[in-house]
């Protein structure tokens, strides 16, 4: 006989249907396999499809697992803001709840709602400590990579890994007309790479006002997770906006508002906030949000 299973599809770092990182949430997943769910993430062919399961710890609200059509991933950005919007609107909170956990691979992950707890117009994750690799130092074997030239890059700014919980590769690129001109060739990216895990590439030009704190970006991971382009990577913002901060290319303050601008050349064009807080010359928080809206809800049925 077979099981059927609600499910929702929203929008997320977006405020209109059709803009954003589509996200598939599905209720009540505790009698699927992980077989099962990466099928239905597969079926789904969204960037990320994410499970909604019983909680194993008392601080958490809810387990969310998260798959990619290829691959489960212990953390990432846009199920966490889509789940917990998905949550709150369907009153799966307790009642004025503005503050909780969702537990996910990495752990306990903080989610801040802003506005009517069950409506809410702005939802903020919290990431961990950013941590960086040393720069790497193959400039024109990453130009190459991406179908650029070795002047495309930002000069003076390293090539380097970074992460919050996922490990991206961060390419800085002088301006957005090169980050939009950017093609990922994967064998040339795996050879100059090396040993190693596979790391989704992920690209970005900030604004040449260092006042202005904007970002343009995009992010490539077809060899990672099945997903040839991402149109807003959460997991990725926080690192992000951490290497902004660090290497002076925002402007310096106690909290540093920063808007990336990603997914517009694939037609999805998103907008994810990254907010930094510093003491001394030290990054003490960082935050990433956005907003959410609903596009699709049915059944799933499933042998």
């Amino acid at each position: 006989m077979a099981r059927d299973y609600r499910f929702v599809q929203v929008d997320v770092f977006t405020d209109r249907v059709f803009g954003g990182n589509p996200l598939a949430v599905v209720f009540d997943a505790k009698g699927l396999g992980d077989g099962e769910m990466q099928a239905i993430a597969r079926e789904m062919n969204c960037s990320e499809t994410t499970f909604l399961l019983p909680p194993t710890r008392p601080d958490c609200a809810a387990r969310v697992r998260i798959f990619t059509p290829a691959r489960e991933l212990p953390f990432a950005g846009h199920p966490t803001i889509g789940t917990a919007w998905v949550l709150a609107t369907e009153r799966l909170l307790p009642p004025n709840n503005l503050r909780f956990n969702l537990e996910e691979g990495i752990g306990p992950v903080e989610v801040t709602l802003e506005g009517e707890p069950t409506r809410p117009s702005q939802l903020w994750m919290r990431h961990g400590e950013a941590r960086f690799g040393p720069p790497l130092t193959d400039r024109a074997g990453f130009a190459r990579a991406l179908g650029l030239a070795e002047s495309d890059l930002l000069a003076g700014q390293p090539v380097r890994t970074g992460s919050t919980g996922n490990t991206f590769l961060y390419i800085p690129l002088r301006d957005r007309d090169a980050v939009d001109r950017a093609r990922l060739d994967v064998p040339a990216l795996l050879a100059v790479q090396g040993e190693g895990p596979n790391l989704g590439v992920f690209v970005f030009a900030p604004d040449p006002d260092p006042r202005a704190g904007r970002v343009y970006s995009r992010m490539f991971a077809p060899h990672t997770s099945g997903v040839p382009e991402d149109p807003a990577t959460g997991s990725a913002s926080g690192p992000l906006g951490a290497y902004l901060v660090d290497r002076g290319l925002v402007a310096p303050a106690e909290t540093i508002d920063i808007v990336s601008e990603q997914g517009t050349r694939m037609g999805r064009q998103s907008f994810i906030r990254i907010r930094v807080g510093t003491r001394g010359a030290r990054i003490s928080e960082i935050l990433v949000g956005g907003g959410v809206v609903p596009v699709i809800e049915g059944r799933l049925r499933v042998p």
